[in-house]
């Protein structure tokens, strides 16, 4: 592998796992409704997982409520059902033709655990990062060794991705900070 083909790997691979951040990060509970803490729930349909948002319009109609109004009707008590067995801890009420959750105010120790929760998360996109610059050094060295490339070029190497990590370690800090910002604010 060439220099630049290491690098672009590299980064390639750490944007990846910023986006899986930033989606989790997107599914966290705030205090305030949106459509994406309800993303990732699967609902069986005709028998295979489906997610929520392929079979429903999903709305808030008001900073505290999400509504969703299932495109067949059919599936709406399989639809609560799934959301009563989720991680999300909101109880569904569903008046026949949609399903209103509503969100309620998060409390001082609930909002704690949150930024923890969201520091967890970081620290193991941080991680993830670091993984793909060993792996990217690994590189580097086979490289050297094979003769492809001269110490030089693999020690400017190593230092470019480790710039690489820097820079995605920063970006993860900012969205962490200011997720546990919107959190702690509310």
């Amino acid at each position: 592998m060439t220099s630049d083909e290491i690098q672009f790997d590299a980064e390639e691979r750490m944007e990846k796992a910023i986006g899986v951040f930033r989606d989790e990060l997107r599914g966290l509970r705030t205090g305030r409704a949106t459509p994406a803490l309800v993303d990732n729930i699967r609902v069986e349909y005709y028998g295979s997982p489906t997610p929520l948002k392929q079979m429903a319009q999903i709305s808030t109609p008001e900073p505290q409520q999400i509504l969703i109004r299932p495109f067949d009707q059919s599936v709406l008590k399989d639809i609560e059902k799934t959301i009563r067995s989720s991680d999300l801890g909101i109880s569904p009420t569903n008046d026949g033709k949609m399903i209103r959750l509503q969100i309620p105010p998060m409390s001082g120790d609930q909002r704690q655990k949150m930024v923890t929760r969201i520091k967890k998360s970081a620290e193991d996109a941080k991680v993830a990062c670091r993984n793909i610059r060993r792996d990217g050094n690994k590189h580097y060295d086979q490289a050297e060794k094979a003769k492809e490339m001269t110490e030089d070029d693999r020690d400017k190497g190593k230092e470019e991705i480790q710039t690489l990590l820097k820079k995605f370690e920063d970006k993860i800090t900012d969205m962490a900070d200011k997720k546990s910002k919107e959190v702690l604010e509310q």
